[in-house]
């Protein structure tokens, strides 16, 4: 393999690289995939209950992934479980 054939491939790979980079969702598209409302979005930023980023001072961004990790922060148990864990604790 020549070496103009090795750095066309590592272009390819560096191109698909950047395209796969996380990019900063902004208020309107994080509102969109959380499924809530803009008023109440704004409400959770303003309370600092939701991860985010104002870099310029004014417009809000969001990370999908720190979006996921709030999303999944604080389950609810069912029944079920709650049950199994009464079971559990009056067994001792």
């Amino acid at each position: 393999m020549k070496i103009s054939e090795i750095e066309e491939r590592l272009k390819n790979i560096e191109s698909m690289l950047e395209v796969q980079k996380p990019k900063p969702m902004t208020f309107d598209t994080a509102a969109e995939y959380l499924g809530i409302s803009k008023s109440y979005l704004y409400k959770l930023t303003s309370g600092g209950k939701i991860p985010h980023f104002k870099p310029y001072g004014k417009k809000i961004y969001f990370e999908k992934v720190s979006l996921d990790k709030w999303v999944y922060s604080k389950p609810v148990k069912g029944t079920a479980d709650i049950e199994a864990e009464a079971i559990k604790y009056l067994s001792k």
